[in-house]
Order: structure tokens, then C-alpha cells, then sequence
């Protein structure tokens, strides 16, 4: 009975052998084509960041519900949070692009230069919203920090990172 099995195990493994050799070979893959080559998700594009930032601003007037005298402050707020998220934008592009850094120190420098660059465009986020602040009710003041995103990490500041003015710069 053992060597039926063996025999039979002999059998099966050449015949399989056969088929497998008598099977032609798998052809070869075309080249890539351009279409082929692009990944299956596209990566998020300026096109992409410019729309996003487009519905984010129409949704924050939508959240704060301006009043028509507001709506008339509301102009230079625009074009102080599109001016920071095209500098930042900006700067994560540059930094896409630099040498990489040569040790500990650079990676410091790199870092204080680009949290005073963030300052500085808060600063004058904060500015340009001071005078539209002043006219909002207090249902409306109310509505501005859930929309940003802004959490308190138990009292302490929110990192400008984490605002989505400056997303171009999260990695």
C-alpha cells in the first residue's frame, strides 16, 4: 500500500510537471503607458488647495452669518488668510527644495524662521480681522474657534501649524 501511495504521489508531481511545461509562458507586460503611470489617488494639487480653500472661506462667512454692514469688513480678512496660505504654500515648497539639513543646528534655524514667518502672517490675519471682531455678536464669536479647529490642549496656545490657514506646511 505504501509504495501504491508513493507511486501514485510520483504519478501526480510528473504529471503536474507536464502541464506546467506544456503551459506557455505568461506574455511579456506592455511598457507603462503615461495614463498607467499615474498613481491611483492624484496627489493633492495647488488646484486642489486653492478650492479647499475657496469652500473654507465661503463656510466661515456661512458659520459667522455676516450681516450686510459686517459683510462690507470682511474683504481684507479674505485677503489676509489667502495671502498666509500662499506663503505658506510658498515656504513648504521652498523647503521641498532645500539641502537637506547638516545637522541639529540647521534644522533649528530652518524651524525659528519658519514659526516667525507664520507669526508674522498671523499677525496680520489678526489684524485684519480686529475690526470685523469688534462688530460680531457674541453667537458669532462663539462659532469662529469650532470652525477653525481651534482646541484648547489644556490652556495651552494652539500651534499655528495646526490652523488650517497653514496646512501647506503639515507633513
Amino acid at each position: 500500500m505504501t509504495s501504491f501511495l508513493r507511486l501514485a504521489t510520483l504519478a501526480t508531481v510528473l504529471a503536474m510537471g507536464g502541464v506546467a511545461q506544456a503551459q506557455s509562458p505568461a506574455p511579456a507586460a506592455p511598457p507603462p503607458s503615461a495614463e498607467a503611470a499615474q498613481p491611483l489617488v492624484d496627489l493633492y494639487s495647488a488646484e486642489d488647495a486653492q478650492a479647499t480653500l475657496d469652500a473654507r472661506l465661503v463656510a466661515l462667512k456661512t458659520v459667522i452669518r455676516l450681516t450686510p454692514e459686517q459683510e462690507k469688513l470682511w474683504p481684507p480678512v479674505e485677503e489676509a488668510i489667502r495671502q498666509a496660505a500662499k506663503s505658506a504654500a510658498g515656504r513648504a515648497a521652498d523647503r521641498a527644495e532645500a539641502e537637506p539639513a547638516q545637522d541639529f543646528l540647521d534644522v533649528l534655524e530652518r524651524l525659528a524662521g519658519a514659526e516667525a514667518a507664520r507669526a508674522a502672517d498671523l499677525n496680520a490675519v489678526i489684524a485684519a480681522l480686529k475690526p470685523l471682531v469688534a462688530t460680531l455678536s457674541v453667537e458669532q464669536k462663539r462659532r469662529i474657534p469650532a470652525f477653525l479647529d481651534m482646541t484648547d490642549h489644556a490652556g495651552r496656545p494652539q500651534p499655528t501649524l495646526e490652523l488650517w490657514i497653514f496646512e501647506a506646511e503639515q507633513e
